[in-house]
């Protein structure tokens, strides 16, 4: 289900919290989004999430990164909601129809990662094949774990727009 921007102006903020909590998982996000209220255009909502997004720390990034489950998993580390689940799936859906052997890959690459980093893989997914996503992970490995977490959080900002985009039904 998705909403008419207005819609999402006129919602109490539990409403309207709960709502934006599918597109990011990070509570300090949620809540300055909520408070930001009303957006005039879809344009100004997804202005209004870069720029609180790039106000947050590193622990609200691995906030929201725990609210994704691993690339080629179904299950989060932290509870979504049933809208933040189904997008999920829908993001992943390539993954799901890859080879045994490229899912397996998969998950001993998203291990290796999150020994290497301490947070899972996170990387928008939507349109991406399981090779593109091994491949995208393996490259990633490398990074240092400062440039790591940067991109990371980069990749949440990509999916936290998708996801806005998704919630959004009117384009004005």
């Amino acid at each position: 289900m998705s909403v008419a921007l207005r819609e999402l102006n006129a919602l109490s903020a539990g409403d309207a919290a709960d709502l934006l909590r599918a597109c990011c998982g990070s509570a300090r996000w949620v809540a300055r989004m909520v408070e930001r209220r009303p957006f005039a255009t879809l344009d100004a909502l997804l202005t209004a999430a870069d720029e609180t997004w790039e106000r947050l720390d590193a622990a609200d990034w691995l906030e929201a990164f725990a609210h994704h489950p691993r690339i080629g998993e179904r299950q989060s580390a932290d509870a979504q909601s049933t809208r933040a689940s189904r997008w999920s799936a829908t993001e992943q859906a390539n993954v799901t129809t890859a080879s045994e052997s490229a899912r397996d890959e998969l998950a001993i690459v998203n291990e290796a990662y999150e020994k290497r980093f301490g947070f899972i893989y996170i990387v928008s997914a939507s349109g991406k094949s399981a090779t593109e996503l091994l491949s995208i992970a393996r490259a990633r490995l490398s990074h240092d774990p400062a440039r790591e977490l940067e991109v990371a959080a980069n990749e949440q900002r990509k999916i936290t727009t998708l996801r806005l985009r998704q919630l959004i039904t009117d384009l004005e």
